[in-house]
C-alpha cells in the first residue's frame, strides 16, 4: 500500500482538530448556555416604561394618557376671527392630562433621547434653526422616539411690530428647514418670547399653521411659574420646560424634567400629546 501524500495526511489532520474542537464545543454544559442566552436577551432589552420610571427618579411609573380625542377639543383661550389660527395655552379637555414643551433646541443631551424613549414621553420640540445649528440629528433621533417637531422660527426674533414679509419668512423658513429636513410640516407654531401680533397670526396662517402654542405654566429653579389663573396644575395645562442656557452649572434638562413629572403625578395627572389635542 503506498503511504498517503504529505498534503493529504496534513488535510486530514486537520480536519480530526476540527471534528476535536467541535466536539468540545458542543460539551459545553446546557445550562450554562441557557444562562449565557438569558443574560444576552436581557442587555439586549431597553427597559420598559414600568421598569424605567425609578431610572428616571420617578416614584411610580407613569401612566399611560386616555385615548385622544377623535376631534381636537375647543381650544381654550383667545379665538382670533376671521379664520386665523387658534391662540392656546390650555386646551379644554377633562382627560387627565397636561403637555410638556420645550424651546429652541439649544441643549441636545443624549439621555434626554434615552429618557423620551424609555418612559415613552409624548414631547413636543419647538425648535429655532439658527439655535439648533448644526444639531439636527440630535432631534432625528428624539423624532424617531416619538418626539414632535414643531415652529419657533429661523432665527428667534421678537415677531411682534415686524412686518409682514418678515414675520412670514420666519415662520415659513422655519416650516421649510424641517420639512426638508424630516419630511413632516410643523403645523404649530410658538412664537419667541411669546409675543405676537394680528402680523404673526396672518403669516402663521399663510405657512399652514392650525394653532399658535403658548404655555400657562413654565419651569423655575424652586418650580412652576403660572402666567394667569389658579397657580396649580390642571388638565390641559401646556407647560414649557425653560432651558437654562444663561445657566451652565444648572441642572440639565432631564432632571428638570424629572422634577415636573414628580408635579404632574402628584396632581393624579399624567402627558398627553399636544398634537392630538390642537
Amino acid at each position: 500500500m503506498k503511504p498517503r501524500p504529505v498534503r493529504t495526511r496534513r488535510l486530514a489532520a486537520a480536519l480530526l482538530a476540527a471534528s476535536l474542537l467541535t466536539g468540545c464545543a458542543t460539551s459545553v454544559d446546557p445550562l450554562e448556555r441557557l444562562g449565557r442566552k438569558a443574560a444576552q436577551g436581557v442587555r439586549s432589552q431597553s427597559p420598559t416604561a414600568d421598569q424605567a420610571y425609578r431610572r428616571w427618579g420617578l416614584r411610580a411609573p407613569l401612566a399611560a394618557p386616555p385615548k385622544p380625542p377623535d376631534r381636537p377639543p375647543r381650544l381654550a383661550g383667545a379665538t382670533p376671527s376671521g379664520g386665523l389660527p387658534e391662540v392656546v395655552d390650555r386646551v379644554a379637555t377633562s382627560d387627565p392630562v397636561v403637555f410638556l414643551t420645550y424651546d429652541d433646541g439649544a441643549e441636545k443631551d443624549p439621555r434626554f433621547v434615552d429618557m423620551v424613549r424609555e418612559l415613552r414621553l409624548p414631547v413636543s420640540m419647538f425648535l429655532t434653526d439658527s439655535v439648533v445649528g448644526p444639531g439636527y440629528g440630535h432631534f432625528a433621533h428624539l423624532m424617531s422616539v416619538g418626539a414632535d417637531l414643531q415652529n419657533h422660527t429661523l432665527d428667534h426674533p421678537s415677531l411682534r411690530g415686524l412686518s409682514y414679509a418678515g414675520q412670514r419668512a420666519e415662520i415659513c423658513g422655519q416650516r421649510d428647514k424641517i420639512r426638508s429636513r424630516f419630511g413632516v410640516s410643523p403645523r404649530l407654531f410658538r412664537p419667541p418670547y411669546g409675543r405676537y401680533d394680528t402680523t404673526t397670526l396672518r403669516a402663521a396662517a399663510d405657512c399652514g399653521v392650525s394653532a399658535v402654542a403658548l404655555w400657562r405654566g413654565v419651569t423655575t429653579d424652586t418650580g412652576l411659574r403660572f402666567r394667569h389663573g389658579p397657580h396649580e396644575l390642571r388638565p390641559g395645562d401646556i407647560l414649557l420646560v425653560a432651558s437654562d442656557d444663561d445657566d451652565l452649572d444648572g441642572p440639565p434638562l432631564r432632571d428638570r424634567t424629572t422634577r415636573l413629572l414628580r408635579r404632574i403625578q402628584k396632581k393624579g395627572l399624567t402627558v398627553g400629546r399636544l398634537q392630538d389635542y390642537l
